[in-house]
């Protein structure tokens, strides 16, 4: 009977040349760095998301340490993952409590209750598939509509990032100034400071930043003072549920749009990796719902496996799920620190909106090499149209409601792809898309074959 746990091994290859495996670890040294990267990369999971809804994001923080070690703990270490507020709930909950958009949300309690059904319900789910395999869902959402998903979630979530440095000439030069500094730490750097590219593009921005406006006075400058103020240590605030019916019937269907979403991302983490980690999905599935449902019995939000750690994967090629436990520990001191918080919070939206720019673009990219690496024909009517037009849905946030539920950008583009689909797998053109030979297809690929930043593997 196979372990619960992977079993690790330590690390002997080349970091310039060779991938870090889901089952190797590095030195303890680099893998604290690492861990901070992602768990610095996560700030749009982490804080943007939870503003966007309401919610506190140092308590979100503190929520996605935790259930990040849960599901690696549920997984046994078989998925490298990061466990993030998902961006599928912010319709839903705005929608639910009358937010504004700005603000503590007065309402709170009526979308954790909502959020609380939604999870019990994905991990139903999870333990569905944990008993009767993934092959239905794979027949659902085969290479074409995962790759297409993949795609959909980096686009979609593009127009946020670009909007809020819209407003300031300043903040959009200094939006390209943080993308040049990461790009060029991953193009002109080697060994862990490449791996690092993250990070110390951020890093190397802020000091520009703080240059240009602090001392040249040439824009908005960077207010040190609530740091100076905050306390080291200090509890978030909790809130409790409200289970209402109609908010439940808007937020609880959330959970069909996370299972699209993390099969893609799934997909797209094995497809990276060279390892099938298909069977883990059911785990995987079932470790997010649990999450949702501890993080919304507190005050925190909707958990999922969050798109932005694929960015950063793709880009250092490091899969190792050691580095996610660090990352886990380090969002749970970020969230228990009010000081660490409040310097966290200096950091400019520029900055942050220009290393978005960077992560969504990867995960873009990873959804194109999902089509590339099963051999997707586009010549095929079928294939092309499914792809096509629910790209074009996602980017443009095409949004459907059912009843009072809105099922958002793209929850309605992962819909459609996943409709026309099975709609057109009964076509005469060609037989259904078959989904086992393209994922053997994407499983027998070598993505790790070159180094450094040529994307190879979604949400």
């Amino acid at each position: 009977m196979e372990n619960w746990f992977v079993k690790w091994r330590p690390y002997q290859g080349n970091i310039e040349t060779t991938p870090v495996k889901i089952d190797e670890y590095l030195p303890m040294g680099k893998n604290i760095i690492l861990g901070a990267q992602h768990a610095f990369a996560m700030f749009g999971a982490t804080i943007l998301a939870p503003l966007l809804m309401g919610f506190d994001p140092s308590l979100t923080m503190m929520i996605t340490g935790f259930g990040t070690i849960l599901f690696f703990l549920i997984t046994g270490g078989h998925v490298p993952s990061y466990l993030g507020s998902s961006f599928a709930f912010i319709g839903a909950v705005a929608a639910a409590t009358g937010y504004s958009g700005t603000g503590a949300n007065p309402n709170i309690e009526l979308a954790l209750g909502g959020t609380i059904v939604c999870g019990i319900l994905y991990a139903i789910v999870g333990l569905i598939v944990m008993k009767t395999g993934t092959d239905w869902i794979e027949r659902l959402m085969p290479p074409v509509v995962t790759g297409a998903i993949v795609m959909i979630i980096g686009l979609n979530l593009a127009p946020v990032t670009i909007k809020s440095v819209s407003g300031s000439n300043f903040d959009a030069w200094m939006a390209l100034v943080t993308v040049l500094c990461i790009s060029s730490v991953a193009v002109f750097t080697k060994g862990m400071v490449r791996r690092l590219l993250l990070l110390v593009g951020l890093v190397v921005s802020y000091i520009i930043y703080f240059l240009v406006a602090n001392v040249m006075g040439l824009g908005k400058p960077i207010d040190f003072a609530p740091v100076a103020n905050a306390a080291w240590f200090g509890l978030p605030t909790f809130h409790h549920p409200v289970f209402q019916t109609n908010a439940i019937l808007m937020i609880a269907p959330v959970f069909i749009i996370l299972i699209a979403e993390n099969l893609g991302h799934f997909k797209a983490v094995g497809a990276m990796t060279g390892q099938n980690i298909s069977p883990y999905m059911g785990r995987a599935f079932l470790a997010d719902g649990v999450c949702t449902t501890l993080s919304a019995s507190i005050g925190g939000t909707g958990m999922t496996t969050y798109a932005e750690n694929i960015g950063v994967m793709a880009a250092t090629k490091i899969y190792s799920t050691v580095v996610f436990v660090i990352a886990g520990v380090f969002a749970i001191l970020l969230g228990l620190s009010p000081k660490f918080g409040s310097l966290i919070s200096t950091i400019p939206v520029a900055i942050l909106s220009g290393a978005s720019i960077v992560v969504f673009g990867l995960i873009v990219i990873a959804g194109a090499r999902i089509w590339l690496n099963a051999h997707i024909d586009f010549s095929k009517n079928s294939n092309m149209f499914v792809a096509a037009v629910p790209i074009i849905m996602g980017t443009g946030n095409y949004s459907l409601h059912i009843g009072s539920f809105d099922l958002g950008g793209i929850g309605t583009a992962t819909f459609i792809a996943i409709l026309m689909n099975v709609l057109f797998s009964f076509s005469k053109e060609e037989p259904a898309i078959n989904s086992t030979s393209d994922t053997k297809n994407i499983e027998s690929t070598n993505w790790n074959a070159e180094p450094a930043l040529s994307v190879t593997k979604t949400h």
